[in-house]
């Protein structure tokens, strides 16, 4: 079990963003936050850690229930809560 882990790669195995290097990018580009606090695609995360991710027009929430170094497809939404999704209307 581990205790943290990088952020983009907990985003890519909890299936969150399906692939690493656009959890990278989508990082890079200020649109993560921990805990309120714009994150980096190697910021450690842990259990009980909250995102705010920003995909285009949504907005999504979520808690970390827990770490797995791999996780198949029905573990990974485990691995979550989702706490809020937001969709930001066209102006």
């Amino acid at each position: 079990m581990a205790v943290s882990m990088r952020l983009d790669k907990f985003l890519k195995v909890s299936r969150l963003i399906k692939r690493r290097t656009v959890a990278k990018e989508v990082a890079e580009k200020g649109r993560i936050s921990v805990n309120g606090t714009v994150a980096k695609p190697g910021t450690n995360v842990k259990e009980g850690d909250e995102l705010i991710i920003k995909f285009g027009q949504k907005t999504v929430t979520a808690r970390i229930d827990r770490l797995e170094e791999n996780a198949r497809k029905e573990v990974a939404t485990e691995m979550y809560t989702i706490l809020k999704e937001e969709r930001k209307e066209e102006e």
